[in-house]
């Protein structure tokens, strides 16, 4: 499976599309196409004027939360105080492991 650092090398960035295709095999094991574009296609969508909130997607399952624009408040801070750097967080994702594979990845350890 690409990493965001292999995809790097071959000249290619870790986009949102990218970031669901590859939650989608990882979630589906071995698939075909078509059972990944359907994977996909359940991702949810919102109108654009709904910028209160940061996406939230599992790498494992591909399950898709959310959490209030707020709490990127400190993260916000710093790169605006430590590097100068205005972050927009209204159309933000975040991959990582929801609830439920964080605890099964930490019965297996």
């Amino acid at each position: 499976m690409a990493t965001k650092h292999e995809l790097h090398q071959k000249g290619l960035r870790l986009t949102p599309q990218r970031g669901l295709v590859l939650a989608a095999v990882r979630s589906l094991g071995h698939a075909t196409p078509e059972e990944v574009a359907e994977k996909v296609r359940q991702t949810t969508y919102h109108a654009a004027e709904e910028l209160t909130h940061l996406h939230l997607v599992c790498s494992d399952c591909g399950d898709i939360g959310d959490a209030p624009t707020e709490t990127a408040a400190n993260f916000v801070n710093t790169l605006s105080d430590d590097f100068g750097f205005k972050t927009d967080v209204t159309h933000f994702a975040i991959y990582g492991l929801c609830a439920k594979c964080a605890d099964i990845a930490d019965k297996r350890k």
